[in-house]
């Protein structure tokens, strides 16, 4: 009877084990899509399945007590139905943290996948498994949950999210057999799943990730403290992407960076000293030239 309460009471825990997201799920379909009762309830059932396993996924052995819980975003829009049960869709995908000492939650990740292929019935059940290869969607999703975990560790300690990007670039490795677009590094440019992670792994991008923590450790969270000082970090910090920039311009890690903290930075410096002003403006717009009128705004 013992052993039998214990592992009731094991059973009863369990769900509370490796709840690292508090991801919120949308799932949509193009108005101009000619949508069947069936897909129609596919599309909907989508959002629940999706939910499940996200948030009830134990995807590390760290223990998150739940305001530790890490604030995340899915949005899946189906764009195509190339048969029945066969999907392509976009998937945005977003994390924040919060920032010391304030009521504020800064962006950490925001990417557009416009490569996600999957097939999907009712009453299908996505469970992921670390060393196998099950579906495209379960790996695309799983993908961007190591993703996620990788940037929110990156934030808080210099490349502490390696090893969750080391998951996620595994994952890329089994997907690569499945014959989904985003997995391979030969496709068309190199903004798809496989250049995202191979690029945070590689030593050229060492900058981005030192820049990446700089900014969040030494910079947003002092900013109550002291902004004149935060600021001057957060500067330092953005200089770092120069040298990955000159090397790799135009990479999808530098772009996606600099894409998701533009309103950011726009509102943190424009309240800097003018000649603070006048060095970040000149330096974003040599970063990130095609958004150049965007940051001109500082001043």
């Amino acid at each position: 009877m013992k052993i039998v309460v214990l592992f009731v009471s094991l059973m009863s825990l369990a769900p509370l084990l490796g709840q690292e997201l508090q991801c919120e799920v949308t799932v949509s379909s193009d108005p101009a899509l000619d949508i069947t009762t069936v897909d129609r309830e596919v599309i909907a059932e989508l959002k629940n399945v999706i939910y499940e396993f996200m948030n009830n996924t134990a995807w590390t052995k760290d223990q998150f007590e739940m305001e530790e819980k890490i604030n995340c975003n899915i949005v899946l829009s189906i764009v195509a139905i190339p048969s029945p049960g066969r999907y392509s869709a976009n998937l945005q995908v977003q994390s924040t943290r919060p920032v010391f000492n304030t009521t504020y939650n800064t962006p950490l990740f925001n990417y557009l996948d416009k490569n996600v292929t999957f097939s999907f019935e009712r009453n299908a059940i996505l469970v992921f498994a670390p060393n196998e290869f099950r579906n495209n969607l379960t790996s695309v999703l799983a993908f961007y949950a190591y993703m996620i975990l990788g940037y929110d560790y990156d934030s808080f300690s210099l490349e502490g999210g390696s090893r969750w990007f080391t998951k996620a670039q595994e994952i890329v490795v089994l997907a690569q057999s499945g014959g989904g677009p985003g997995w391979r590094s030969n496709e068309r440019g190199r903004d798809n799943r496989y250049w995202l992670v191979d690029n945070a792994l590689q030593q050229l991008f060492k900058p981005l990730r030192a820049c990446f923590y700089e900014y969040h450790r030494k910079g947003l969270d002092r900013m109550f403290e002291n902004p004149s000082e935060a600021r001057s970090s957060m500067f330092e910090a953005l200089e770092k992407l120069v040298e990955v920039n000159t090397a790799r311009p135009g990479s999808v890690n530098v772009n996606n960076f600099l894409q998701t903290k533009l309103n950011e930075l726009r509102g943190i410096f424009k309240d800097a000293e003018q000649t603070q002003k006048t060095e970040v403006v000149k330096l974003l717009k040599r970063l990130d030239p095609a958004n150049g009128s965007k940051y001109e705004e500082i001043l």
